[in-house]
């Protein structure tokens, strides 16, 4: 399946024209961030924690506390909101309005189940650790009976969410072109144009 689920939680409603539903933009930006936020609700209270996750295939991964709250929703059954967001570049414009970012931003829904059976576990640790730096878990002491039962290891099935993106320069009215002030793409990460 090359396209995630549109279902009314995932369906982009606002910037439509810069929303899709291709999974390999998901997958792209998931490898290159691997590092996102998950947002769910456990006793009537939200949350939203920042978190590494990581891919193998069509699953997410990360690792939590055992028997924390997070383990806990989401042995449950409860489904969570997964996104991941990075900012490339500031769209300095003449007028405040237009002014905007470049970036690209997925937003999942999942279900997750704790991976248990001592292989997988391995398998998706290695996965991580190897995609980090290549041929390091040969070389690394593998998780301990007691680091293992610390540990809840979660897998979650990556079918339900949207991307979007946006790319390119300002947006300009056409009486704002003779304003004297600069315009155009500033990295994120430079200082402020001065």
């Amino acid at each position: 399946m090359t396209q995630l689920l549109e279902t009314p939680h995932s369906k982009v409603v606002r910037g439509r024209k810069r929303a899709s539903y291709d999974r390999q933009q998901v997958y792209q930006l998931i490898d290159d961030l691997k590092l996102g936020h998950i947002g769910f609700v456990a006793d009537n209270q939200a949350f939203v924690v920042p978190i590494t996750l990581w891919r193998v295939a069509d699953h997410l991964y990360f690792h939590t506390m055992n028997k924390g709250r997070l383990a806990k929703v989401l042995e449950s059954g409860q489904k969570v909101c997964v996104s991941f967001a990075e900012s490339s570049e500031w769209v300095m414009s003449k007028s405040a309005y237009h002014h905007s970012a470049n970036y690209r931003s997925a937003v999942l829904y999942c279900q997750g189940e704790r991976v248990t059976e001592p292989q997988q576990f391995d398998d998706a640790f290695k996965a991580i650790i190897d995609d980090l730096e290549p041929g390091r878990w040969e070389h690394i002491r593998a998780p301990s009976l007691k680091e293992r039962k610390a540990t809840a290891l979660i897998r979650m099935a990556i079918d339900e969410g949207s991307f979007k993106s946006r790319t390119g320069g300002p947006n300009e009215e056409p009486e704002d072109m003779d304003l004297p002030v600069w315009h155009g793409l500033m990295p994120t990460k430079c200082p402020v144009h001065k």
